[in-house]
């Protein structure tokens, strides 16, 4: 028998531990889900639009002397009432006052607004709803109390809470953040009601896994779409619900200009002048419609069972 030529042969190291060694690529879960979120197309489009209009509504203000109560124009019958046109991109109205700045005035209060309403209800939500997910007997209390307030109609307790504090930009925000809070709560109980005790969770926690490592590693990737979708839902939500209430005169001051302030302000002129009625409801749909769409959208990417 011929001898082997080692020549032809390159000898490796015996690796007792190399069949435990996970032979695939690194898995990241904000990774997959960004990759996720911007594979759609109307994510991206919509992301655009959105865009656009919160860098507007906050920065050109900063640039603008717009006053919403100024009359001083009011007898200059050639500044009054002028078509959208290259010096008044939106036009202007019976005081002479630009909608172009107004809108964009407008379009600033009602994000703040639904913005601060928004964070507000999801911090007390999340806290509420971690405890209420761990506790029993915070469970039975705020079940009782859960199924007192999902009945009521949450646009009645709105309308309600602005006649009793009256309006203003605080107050409305504080109307919204009443009860508003109690939806997310339920949702957070929900879903760790459903992962806590699932076997790797259990697993985890008998091999002496510290708690904050396992909520952020096992929990809190389960709870992020929730939260997503509760924000996604919430901030259109409070952007028409300040509409809706300043139209009827409700929420904030006539003093202050906001997108539900400025459709009020011009419904009459539906027919006559147009205009002036359009373009701030086209931007509080836009901005509506922009705001749920990329967030329904971050939201399916935030689930961890859309990943690949």
């Amino acid at each position: 028998m011929s001898a082997i030529d080692k020549s032809k042969f390159q000898f490796v190291k015996r690796d007792d531990f190399a069949s435990e060694t996970i032979d695939s690529p690194a898995y990241s879960y904000w990774n997959s889900v960004f990759r996720q979120f911007l594979k759609k197309k109307s994510t991206i489009f919509m992301l655009v639009i959105l865009i656009a209009i919160v860098l507007m509504s906050f920065i050109y203000p900063l640039f603008s002397n717009y006053d919403f109560n100024d009359v001083s124009k009011i007898n200059d019958f050639s500044a009054r009432y002028i078509w959208p046109n290259s010096e008044y991109w939106f036009g202007t109205d019976a005081n002479g006052q630009s909608l172009f700045d107004g809108v964009w005035y407008g379009a600033r209060n009602s994000i703040l607004i639904s913005l601060i309403a928004t964070v507000i209800n999801l911090v007390i939500g999340v806290i509420v709803g971690g405890i209420w997910g761990v506790s029993k007997t915070f469970d039975k209390i705020m079940m009782e109390v859960y199924n007192v307030i999902s009945n009521i109609p949450s646009l009645l307790i709105f309308i309600v809470m602005s006649y009793a504090l009256g309006a203003g930009f605080w107050n409305l925000i504080l109307a919204f953040c009443l009860t508003g809070w109690i939806g997310v709560a339920y949702s957070i109980r929900i879903q760790i009601m459903r992962y806590r005790d699932l076997e790797y969770n259990l697993a985890s926690r008998t091999l002496g896994t510290p708690m904050f490592k396992l909520v952020l590693k096992n929990l809190l990737p389960q709870l992020v779409s929730v939260i997503v979708t509760q924000a996604s839902q919430s901030l259109p939500s409070y952007i028409s619900s300040e509409a809706f209430l300043s139209y009827f005169g409700i929420g904030l001051p006539v003093t202050v200009p906001s997108l539900g302030r400025l459709i009020a302000k011009y419904s009459q002129n539906v027919t006559t002048n147009a205009y002036l009625f359009w373009i701030p409801l086209t931007a509080l749909v836009l901005v509506s419609l922009s705001l749920f769409i990329v967030g329904q959208n971050l939201s399916d990417a935030s689930d961890p069972r859309t990943h690949r």
